[in-house]
């Protein structure tokens, strides 16, 4: 089918993502912190990278490009080389969740076929809150929170241009997608608080969009299944080595059985018999001078088979890069794997030649002594 000209509105969350490394589980009400704690933006090179891959798709003629202004896509789109109009609208010196809400009216009352988003849940909650007062439009978010727990997310960048691809051929199904209402405050005290806030309309196409994050189920059988998994990576575990330890309950019961404490939602070190919990990138910088002997870890997250990039930011791309592939721990229960979807996992760490390094097949444990082979795309 012959691609026919588009009207897309593009927004760009400045703050989106600026927590993650700098272990604030989010950015919502903390910027100030996470600026002081040396957070460095992401959202503007995610936005860039989106862009430069619609230009490699030769999408450029095929959209009328509308966008607001100077951090908020402007710049991007300059910088990316892609033509652009920009919304009459005035940013002050730091932009507020209002600019991303008068951005979506401005897009709907200029009828855009398609809004696309640089950010994470809480941008998609603003998208929301705007649109309920205006009526319905596609959405597509280009993920660049810190955990994005919601539906409306491509895998990554790449992925999101070419969602976009899809949905200007007209081969793309607009369906709802769940927005999820995450209580960063609740987080950051490691108690999961997480829940529905709503549904927005956007292109579905398989495998590219990320799904709504399947929290483990909290039952007798699954926790004994995630036990087993511990005590085999114990097992192998070398006790002169270092271990980063993801988030999430699986991992958490890796350092039950060592008999220390994690928090379920930080990434932690175990060094020496003894844990640093809730650590940032400069924390493990700081712990770790050596990575010829560490190990990361780590547990995909459920339903979207996540391993890097959702929750755990403060593992860099450096890092990953120095560890390498084959000292990374994927622990998962039977049960968590037959969730994934697609049966597959997936990484987002922001580092294209670190994605690529981590693709191909990697080593799972599933049960005591099981291993199972799992492709990573």
């Amino acid at each position: 089918m012959e691609a026919k000209h588009l009207k897309i509105g593009f927004i760009v969350n400045p703050i989106a993502g600026m927590g993650g490394r700098v272990g604030l589980k989010g950015t919502n009400g903390v910027a100030k912190q996470a600026i002081a704690l040396g957070a460095k933006p992401i959202a503007s090179s995610r936005a860039i990278e989106f862009l430069r891959k619609l230009k490699t798709l030769e999408l450029e003629k095929a959209i009328k490009l509308l966008t607001c202004p100077s951090v908020m896509g402007e710049n991007e789109a300059k910088a990316a080389g892609f033509r652009a109009a920009i919304l009459p609208m005035r940013l002050k010196s730091k932009t507020t969740a209002e600019d991303t809400k008068t951005a979506v009216k401005l897009m709907f009352q200029a009828s855009v076929n398609l809004i696309i988003f640089v950010g994470g849940d809480g941008t998609a909650r603003d998208i929301f809150d705007a649109l309920q007062k205006l009526g319905d439009k596609p959405v597509l978010g280009v993920p660049s929170g810190v955990k994005m727990y919601s539906g409306i997310f491509a895998v990554d960048p790449l992925e999101a241009a070419e969602v976009v691809k899809v949905f200007i051929e007209g081969e793309a199904q607009v369906m709802d997608f769940e927005v999820m209402d995450a209580d960063e405050s609740a987080i950051r005290q490691d108690q999961f608080s997480v829940r529905l806030y709503g549904f927005l309309k956007g292109p579905f196409v398989p495998l590219r969009l990320q799904g709504v994050k399947q929290v483990s189920p909290e039952t007798l059988d699954e926790h004994e299944s995630q036990m087993a998994v511990a005590r085999f990576i114990i097992e192998d575990m070398d006790k002169e080595g270092t271990y980063i330890l993801g988030p999430g309950t699986t991992v958490k019961c890796v350092a039950d059985l060592l008999g220390v404490e994690k928090t379920v939602l930080g990434v932690d070190i175990y060094q020496n018999g003894i844990i640093i919990k809730d650590v940032n990138e400069r924390k493990i910088t700081e712990t770790i001078r050596d990575f010829k002997n560490v190990w990361i870890v780590l547990s995909p997250i459920g339903r979207q088979g996540m391993l890097f990039g959702r929750g755990n930011q403060q593992i860099t791309p450096d890092m990953i890069r120095r560890v390498g592939k084959e000292r990374v721990i994927v622990a998962a229960t039977r049960s968590k794997i037959q969730g994934v979807e697609g049966g597959f996992l997936r990484v987002d760490t922001g580092d294209i030649e670190v994605d690529e390094m981590l693709r191909g097949y990697i080593k799972v444990a599933t049960d005591y002594r099981e291993w199972r082979l799992m492709q990573v795309k």
